[in-house]
């Protein structure tokens, strides 16, 4: 590789038949990715650390653990978008996988075509904001330079989809943003069916910031319409938070 050439996406693949590996190497490389393959999970979480890759592809029935455990270890310390590729077709896995850390889910079998634009979502998710600003609603703070996120000092982490969903609602504090607004900026045109989606990580992500998730007014819902990020002032050491502009009888306890 020429100092100009550009450094290729790297893709670890966790899965442990072969024939997949094999497919999924051939197909990425021809489509300007780097891959490297495991083919179980401790050598998948091996990988990972060795090689720093932009994304994850897990199978989730691996031989010397389940998938959903090389997830929750990777993400212990790693915010690298992951997307879960497996058998297992049953809502629950699907929103269970969702809910402890992928961020994208694919059964087999699957098209490459569909792979490659749920590849390039979640590099989109991935790639650093430019942003050098700093968004705070009452104890919420958002740093959008740094993609981190805190709620009363402490940090939260977010995995990849849900700090895009949460940069989306920053970037339009105050706004009511529509079901297909949020979902063709955050997975891209032609995802109307991932309104499940959206609920499922929008239930997520209050249960990170909100101080009673059932109970929001941070992102609060349009019923119908949308959800909204309110905004309040940043809350003073020390201070009520109903005295800075909370709601009257919603005022939360952070």
């Amino acid at each position: 590789m020429t100092e100009d050439e550009p450094l290729k996406p790297i893709i670890a693949v966790i899965d442990d038949e072969a024939q997949i590996r094999h497919l999924l190497r051939v197909s990425l490389e021809a489509n300007g990715y780097k891959v490297v393959e495991a083919a179980d999970g401790c050598e998948g979480l091996a990988k990972v650390t060795a090689h720093c890759p932009d994304i994850v592809v897990l199978d989730l029935g691996l031989p010397d653990m389940d998938g959903m455990e090389v997830m929750a270890r990777l993400r212990e310390s790693s915010c690298v978008p992951i997307l879960v590729l497996s058998v297992r077709d049953r809502e629950q896995d699907k929103v269970a996988a969702l809910r402890d850390g992928a961020d994208e889910y694919l059964t087999k079998p699957f098209k490459t075509a569909e792979l490659l634009a749920r590849l390039q979502v979640l590099q989109r998710h991935a790639q650093s904001a430019s942003e050098e600003t700093v968004f705070t609603s009452g104890p919420l703070k958002v740093d959008l330079a740094l993609r981190a996120v805190s709620v009363n000092g402490r940090t939260v982490k977010l995995t990849c989809t849900e700090y895009a969903l949460l940069r989306l609602f920053a970037h339009n504090a105050g706004k009511t943003l529509t079901h297909p607004q949020i979902i063709e900026t955050v997975w891209g045109p032609g995802n109307r069916e991932k309104s499940r989606y959206l609920h499922v990580y929008m239930t997520h992500l209050r249960e990170k910031i909100e101080p009673i998730p059932t109970q929001p007014v941070l992102l609060v819902t349009e019923p119908r319409v949308g959800y909204r990020l309110n905004v309040y002032p940043p809350l003073r050491p020390g201070a009520m938070p109903g005295s800075q502009g909370f709601p009257a009888g919603k005022c939360p306890r952070f």
